[in-house]
């Protein structure tokens, strides 16, 4: 039996005072509320959906349904990959989609302050007609900022410039009590008691519901070229990366991938720009990497640098994506890995383990090894400079339920491997409702109790999320 309530009238009608205009009750919620972009881990329709438009509404919503012992499910676009934003234990979805304003700017601290709500596209976008760079910069562009940083996604600029945590200046969370909190400050230095902040970067909307953010902003940079290389095989492609990191010329992105997830994503675009053969050779493998600089100058001599490093470690060729367009098409291949792999793939499953840099090939190695013990195809890619690994298991032709047996024996190795190697089971995607138990694997029962602990401290009625990241129901 749930230890929870179920929604009843007398709620509804006060979330409707509480959120005018901004509640839909069964028929009317949309199925996209149902799930995430990984649904293999559960669809489960909420009884409510709040779409808040202020951080009052979210304080009126939480008071509420912690007095009724309803759960609360916190949800920004849903482009998610564990399970963490689905209603599994049923409750109320309160979404911060409409909370999506651009409050201001301060240019002479170089912060901006925005609701969860603002979309990384939209921010990326009006930051740089300010002249800034906001540096996360993961993959799912559509994502809100309240998402991004409720698990701390990185992306393919990590490697040079760190992950959203190191962004976050400040931020508004709602309680589930209903109480309102400011975290942080617009400075760059805090020794003052624990950092409650840092702690709610991560918690994947477990522990509060955030609803205003400060950002750091960094000056944009004058110059932005990319480096397509192309290699005969993975092992020489990946042993490059530790090279590269030594050189000391600080990639802004550096990605590896496999001539078959690129094949899949040229065609899902309907553009090719990634060569096949050079001089009779096939091409396996490809690093892509991205510079930046002062000016074409330095840029020059950078890429100069970098192609004799790639090419004495066995590169094929170095071709330089040096105009908009080419820079452009070469990425968008690199951003539309995974709508090519669902578009082509009826039973999806990832991980997104990360690794030390110099483990990058043996965990490679790994993975393609044990690959061959099971009946679905495997597909990895990632951020090769900061050794965050995103590995799919796919099939057309399985049933489910083998298939899910299936892969949680390989993702139990796989992530078995990844921590003997001295990394994570997640760098980027998070724990949410799907990777629970291969956390507390990790991680061991004292570190689990102490999570638990954090946990019952901000929600003591167990409201929030329930069911995600280290409480299990």
């Amino acid at each position: 039996m749930s230890q929870y309530e179920k929604v009843t009238p007398e709620l509804i009608e006060a979330l409707k005072a509480a959120a005018p205009g901004h509640v839909s009750v069964g028929g009317d919620i949309n199925e996209d509320f149902s799930h995430d972009e990984m649904p293999i881990y559960g669809k489960a329709m909420p009884e409510v959906v709040v779409e808040a438009t202020s951080t009052e509404e979210v304080a009126a919503v939480m008071k509420l349904c912690n007095e009724h012992h309803v759960p609360v499910i916190p949800r920004g676009a849903g482009t998610g990959l564990t399970g963490g934003a689905v209603a599994i234990h049923g409750g109320v979805v309160l979404s911060t989609t409409k909370m999506n304003k651009i409050l201001s700017y301060d240019t002479e601290n170089m912060v901006v302050r925005v609701q969860a709500g603002v979309l990384l596209n939209d921010l990326a976008e009006d930051a740089a007609r300010q002249g800034f760079l906001y540096p996360p910069d993961p993959g799912e562009k559509f994502a809100t900022l309240g998402g991004n940083v409720s698990t701390n996604a990185g992306g393919m600029r990590a490697v040079k410039y760190g992950a959203t945590r190191d962004y976050v200046r400040a931020m508004t969370v709602v309680l589930p009590t209903g109480e309102i909190v400011h975290l942080g400050a617009s400075v760059s230095k805090t020794s003052s008691g624990y950092s409650l902040l840092n702690l709610m970067v991560g918690s994947e909307g477990t522990l509060g519901v955030i609803t205003e953010l400060t950002l750091k902003l960094i000056p944009a940079p004058k110059e932005v070229i990319s480096l397509v290389v192309l290699y005969e095989n993975l092992e020489d492609c990946i042993a490059t990366v530790p090279k590269l990191m030594r050189s000391g010329l600080q990639p802004q992105a550096l990605e590896f991938m496999e001539r078959e997830i690129v094949r899949l994503s040229e065609a899902y675009l309907g553009k090719s720009t990634f060569p096949q053969t050079f001089e009779g050779s096939d091409v396996n493998a490809y690093l892509l990497v991205t510079f930046d600089g002062d000016n074409e100058d330095q840029l020059t001599e950078i890429i100069e640098q970098a192609s004799e490093i790639v090419l004495e470690a066995g590169a094929l060729d170095v071709l330089v994506a040096d105009t908009p367009q080419l820079k452009k098409d070469a990425w968008a291949a690199r951003s539309t890995f995974l709508e090519a792999i669902e578009a082509n793939t009826k039973l999806l499953d990832e991980s997104d383990v990360v690794v030390p840099v110099n483990e990058i090939a043996n965990y490679v190695k790994f993975i393609n090894t044990i690959a061959a013990d099971y009946d679905f195809e495997v597909k990895s890619f990632g951020h090769a400079g900061d050794g965050n690994l995103h590995i799919y298991n796919c099939s057309n032709d399985m049933e489910l339920e083998e298939f899910e047996r299936q892969v949680a024996d390989f993702m139990k190795r796989a992530y078995a491997k990844a921590t003997e190697l001295g990394g994570q089971i997640s760098g980027e995607h998070g724990i949410g409702h799907g990777k629970l138990d291969y956390l507390a694997q990790m991680v061991g029962p004292v570190n689990m109790r102490l999570m638990e602990g954090i946990k019952q401290v901000f929600d003591p009625n167990m409201i929030l999320n329930p069911g995600k990241v280290c409480y299990k129901l």
